[in-house]
């Protein structure tokens, strides 16, 4: 069966860092594009980043320059490092296995519990 599992999320204060972390099972990671979502209440679920099999990313106009995403396929693991957080980045946070192409990320159908991140004023 395929597992996303997240973790990483927390309490932090505006201008801080988290680094989440998605630990994949049950799918030959290294094939497959990966893309970190968020989500709050009655606001649909945005991407926040992708990166391809090969390493190209891709990061939404609002965490540009502030988020990295990254993949070690060693580990079956992608990360999403967070910088000088801001309390509109507070959201729960998803990841999710799917494709990469001309700069575009199409989710796919399994995606992990969430973990949630509060960045406070």
């Amino acid at each position: 069966q395929v597992q996303l599992v997240e973790s990483g999320g927390g309490l932090v204060q505006a201008g801080g860092s988290l680094r989440l972390s998605c630990a994949a099972s049950g799918i030959t990671f290294s094939i497959y594009a990966m893309g970190w979502y968020r989500q709050t209440p009655g606001k649909q679920r945005e991407l926040v980043a992708a990166i391809g099999s090969g390493g190209l990313t891709i990061y939404a106009d609002s965490v540009k320059g502030r988020f990295a995403i990254s993949r070690d396929n060693a580990k079956n693991t992608v990360y999403l490092q967070m910088n000088s957080l801001k309390p509109e980045d507070t959201a729960v946070y998803y990841c999710n296995a799917g494709t990469y192409y001309n700069r575009l990320y199409s989710p796919g159908g399994y995606w992990g519990q969430g973990t949630q991140v509060t960045v406070s004023s």
